[in-house]
């Protein structure tokens, strides 16, 4: 298992307003691995999924404090290119938020934004990303039609294809099968796995199934707090505290 650091969050506080959100998290991100965020609703998992490529930014009235170091870099230093940020971290969100566009413009999207016109380079990319995201097959012959009348489950893959079609280096999966049926959730867990290869994955979910199928390392929180991490086997078989072992086993949340 690869154990380079890719991200970092060190000592991390988030307010909305008054409300603290976050409370003193730290937390390494491995390269080529997934890391999944769990516990009960409003726990902060979200909010620091959301403050990995600056989300957070655009809420009106929040504070950061501590650290998001990627590649040796703090991402809230002032002088960092918030749009260049998050070409590195895309972000692939809860439900399925295709453009009201073709299939083909929903993933040339990023590449039109970040000033790629060649139409063949264009192509070639659109072609390459959607079979990555294991749609190609089933779409092929629907590139120009509108990605709105693809399936719920279709339709999240195509959100992945869009954010990995600018090449980042992590992907951010904010609960993206929970608005999908088995089937869909099942394909989308194949293709992590499969893009685990190439990126490093950090993945928010209420399934505690889910957790343990898709990730290796898993971090639990409560209350804003990060209760305990560790790889993804042990945090299920032996947890450190009872609060884990509680939410695990169902006791609440």
């Amino acid at each position: 298992m690869n154990d380079l650091i890719k991200m970092t969050a060190k000592d991390l506080d988030f307010y909305y307003g008054d409300f603290q959100a976050l409370i003193g998290v730290s937390l390494d991100f491995y390269q080529n691995q997934v890391s999944a965020l769990i516990g009960p609703s409003g726990c902060g998992k979200s909010t620091l999924l959301r403050c990995l490529n600056r989300m957070n930014d655009l809420i009106p009235n929040i504070r950061v404090e501590g650290n998001i170091i990627l590649d040796g870099h703090d991402i809230y230093d002032p002088n960092v290119d918030v749009v260049a940020l998050r070409r590195r971290v895309g972000m692939v969100f809860q439900k399925p938020n295709p453009f009201p566009k073709t299939v083909f413009e929903n993933v040339a999207y990023g590449l039109r934004v970040n000033g790629i016109n060649d139409k063949a380079f264009i192509s070639e990319r659109i072609e390459k990303t959607i079979r990555q995201a294991a749609l190609w097959e089933e779409v092929k012959d629907r590139l120009h039609d509108s990605a709105l009348d693809l399936s719920g489950g279709q339709q999240q893959r195509l959100c992945i294809a869009r954010a990995m079609a600018v090449k980042p280096e992590i992907l951010l999966m904010d609960e993206p099968c929970s608005a999908l049926d088995p089937i869909a959730t099942q394909k989308i867990e194949e293709l992590i796995h499969q893009l685990k290869k190439t990126y490093t994955i950090i993945i928010v979910t209420h399934n505690m199934q889910q957790a343990a199928r898709v990730s290796d390392i898993t971090a639990f929180f409560y209350l804003g707090k990060l209760i305990e991490t560790d790889k993804t086997e042990k945090l299920f078989t032996r947890p450190k505290f009872n609060q884990t072992s509680d939410y695990i086993t169902g006791r609440f949340g």
